[in-house]
C-alpha cells in the first residue's frame, strides 16, 4: 500500500484544514493509501475524534515542533529537528513513507527536499511546476514557477527534460511538446539566456522541442510544457491566479477554463529534480486543496516519475 506523509502542522489554516483534508482523502482512496499524519499526536487524535473520524484509520507520528511560515528555511531543520516537516523528510529519506506533502514553509520544503532527499543528478537544480490549462480543456505544465529566480541556459534545458518526463508520466501526454517562454517566435529573439537556451533545446533530441512561446501562446495549446526561469514563471503564475479571482468576481465561477486556475483543484506544486515525491501546497490551502495535494502525491508515486526523471537527466 502507498504510504503518504502529510505535515498536519503546515499551512495558514492548519491543523483544521489539514486534518479535514486527510479525512476526505482517506474516505476517497482509503483502500489505496496509508496516510501518515505528522504533528502533535494528542492534538491530531482529539481533532479526528471531534470530526467523527477514527484515529485508528491513520498512522500518527508525534512531531511536536513546528516550522513556521516565516521561519528561516536553512536554520529550521537544525533548530527544530522534531518538527512535523523535519520528521517527515527523515521518514521519506529512510523509506518509511513513499511521498511527503506539506502546505507549510515552501522555502523549508525546498531545503528539506534538497538536503534530506537528494538530487536526481548532482548538479541539478530542483524546480517547482504548476498546471497550465489551455482553451481546449487539456492540462499542460509550466516550470520553473519560483525556485530559481536566476538561471543559466543549461538549467532551462534541465527544466525541459524534467517537465517533459513529468508530462508524459503523470499527465499521460505522449511525446509532450516543449516550448521556451520568450518575447518572440524566432530563435534569435530574446535575451542572452533565451537565445542560448533555445539552441541547447533545439539540439537536444530526447525532447520534442517546438520553439519559442510568446505570452499569448501559453493558453492556446501550442505546447504541453512551458519552460522559463523561476522569476518569469512566478510572475505568470501569480498573474494567472489574479485572473481567476477577477473571473470569479465577474461571475465566471463555473467557467471550465478559468476554474482550472483554482489552486484548490491541483493541490500543490511538485518539486522536480529530487529523488522522491515531494509536494508543496499553497500556504492558504483549504481542506479541498489538502485532499488534492494528497491525490497528487499518490499520482507521483504510482507513476514512478522520480525514477524516470533520474534516468532522463543522466543523458543531459
Amino acid at each position: 500500500m502507498i504510504k503518504i506523509g502529510l505535515d498536519i502542522m503546515g499551512g495558514d489554516f492548519a491543523p483544521n484544514a489539514t486534518i479535514q483534508g486527510a479525512i476526505e482523502a482517506k474516505e476517497t482512496w482509503g483502500n489505496e493509501i496509508e496516510l501518515v499524519l505528522l504533528g502533535d499526536a494528542v492534538l491530531i487524535t482529539n481533532m479526528l475524534k471531534e470530526k467523527g473520524a477514527d484515529p485508528g484509520q491513520f498512522t500518527l507520528v508525534n512531531a511536536p515542533e513546528i516550522i513556521g511560515m516565516s521561519s528561516s528555511p536553512v536554520k529550521s531543520f537544525a533548530e527544530r529537528p522534531q518538527s512535523s516537516m523535519a520528521v517527515g523528510f527523515d521518514m521519506l529519506r529512510d523509506g518509511k513513507i513513499h511521498g511527503f506533502c506539506s502546505a507549510g514553509n515552501s522555502g523549508a520544503m525546498l531545503v528539506g527536499a534538497y538536503f534530506k532527499v537528494g538530487l536526481s543528478r548532482e548538479d541539478l537544480r530542483p524546480c517547482l511546476i504548476s498546471i497550465l490549462p489551455n482553451l481546449y480543456g487539456q492540462d499542460g505544465i509550466i516550470l520553473d514557477v519560483g525556485a530559481n529566480a536566476d538561471c543559466k541556459p543549461e538549467n532551462l534545458l534541465d527544466f525541459a527534460i524534467l517537465g517533459s518526463t513529468y508530462a508524459e508520466s503523470v499527465l499521460k501526454i505522449k511525446n509532450p511538446r516543449v516550448g521556451l517562454v520568450n518575447i518572440g517566435e524566432e530563435p534569435e529573439k530574446g535575451n542572452q539566456l533565451s537565445i542560448a537556451a533555445h539552441k541547447l533545446m533545439a539540439e537536444y533530441k530526447r525532447i520534442n522541442f517546438v520553439g519559442n512561446l510568446e505570452g499569448r501562446d501559453l493558453f492556446d495549446g501550442k505546447a504541453d510544457v512551458a519552460v522559463c526561469s523561476g522569476f518569469v514563471g512566478n510572475v505568470i503564475l501569480k498573474l494567472s491566479e489574479k485572473f481567476y479571482e477577477i473571473a470569479i468576481h465577474k461571475g465566471g465561477k463555473n467557467d471550465p477554463f478559468y476554474s482550472k486556475f483554482n489552486y484548490e483543484q491541483h493541490g500543490g506544486s511538485p518539486i522536480l529534480g529530487v529523488n522522491k515525491p515531494v509536494i508543496v501546497g499553497h500556504g492558504i490551502s483549504s481542506s479541498l486543496a489538502i485532499k488534492n495535494m494528497i491525490r497528487l502525491t499518490k499520482e507521483m508515486i504510482e507513476s514512478s516519475v522520480c525514477e524516470k526523471i533520474k534516468e532522463a537527466v543522466q543523458h543531459a
